[in-house]
């Protein structure tokens, strides 16, 4: 019988995201005040200080404050939980999935922290062509995004073995 995968590699990844995480936005927040634009590579990238209550894109920003944080807090355990169950899953169909489960576990706990103490997600990371931007983000959506991208890569790599009958 094959041993079980370590936790070690999702629960680094978990707490590596954090950290830089909300290192960079204690940053970001020290050192800018709300919606001031620092460009760092002309018509491409800027850092600024923005916050979104709402979801990706600003979704449900409008929402009564109470009932979106109820959602979003929940959204986020949920989204903890689905996390412990996939490692569960698949631990042993390859390491790309341990990567992909703490990096998007990282960047549910570092949006999550935000909630909580700011009730709202605090972004910096301003991407645009012209005057076309891609919405505002933050370390913990890069980790997010990259570990989808990541699971997406795994599924494809190492897709499930049939089970014997």
């Amino acid at each position: 019988m094959k041993k079980p995968g370590s936790p070690i590699i999702p629960l680094a990844w978990l707490l590596a995201v954090v950290v830089l995480d909300q290192a960079t936005k204690a940053w970001v927040m020290d050192r800018f005040a709300m919606f001031e634009l620092l460009p760092v590579i002309p018509g491409l990238f800027n850092l600024t200080y923005l916050t979104n209550t709402g979801a990706a894109f600003g979704m449900l920003a409008g929402a009564q404050t109470i009932w979106r944080q109820v959602f979003f807090v929940g959204v986020a355990a949920l989204a903890l939980g689905v996390m412990a169950f996939s490692y569960r899953q698949f631990r042993n169909q390859g390491k790309i999935f341990a990567h992909a489960i703490g990096l998007i576990a990282g960047g549910a706990v570092g949006n999550l922290i935000d909630r909580l103490r700011f009730g709202a997600v605090v972004d910096f990371l301003d991407f645009y062509v012209g005057s076309h931007h891609w919405p505002a983000f933050n370390v913990a959506d890069s980790a997010i995004c990259v570990g989808v991208g990541l699971f997406i890569l795994g599924s494809l790599l190492y897709p499930p073995q049939e089970s014997e009958k």
